[in-house]
């Protein structure tokens, strides 16, 4: 996949599940309920793996703790894809609307994970 990071990556082991995808003119993928695995997340965006196809540009809800008491609630949208191993698929997604002030979240992660 083509580097197009505009923020640093860090591992991060999270499982999520999508339940619906939607796309900003009101089409919607309902009743998904696929996991996904993040393997990695950044101050932009998170790369995930899952088995399942799912289409570009669309979006979905998710809520991200990074272990502390603070939990992001956010929109992220599907921007590339690449085939991976073991009949995987994997995703880079990017945030929508995230606000700036949010990126301590990130750096205070990036602190506790370079300590270790």
């Amino acid at each position: 996949m083509e580097e197009r990071r505009r923020a640093k990556r860090m591992p991060v082991i999270i499982s999520l599940e999508i339940s619906n995808l939607y796309k900003q003119n009101n089409v919607q993928v309902s009743n998904l309920n696929e996991p996904i695995e993040v393997t990695d997340i950044s101050k932009a965006g998170l790369g995930f793996v899952t088995k399942s196809i799912l289409p570009l540009e669309f979006y979905f809800n998710a809520n991200i703790n990074l272990g502390n008491e603070d939990t992001l609630h956010c929109v992220i949208q599907i921007i590339r894809t690449q085939p991976g191993e073991n009949g995987e698929t994997i995703y880079g997604c990017q945030f929508i609307g995230m606000a700036d002030i949010l990126s301590y979240i990130f750096e205070e992660y990036d602190s506790r994970i370079s300590e270790k």
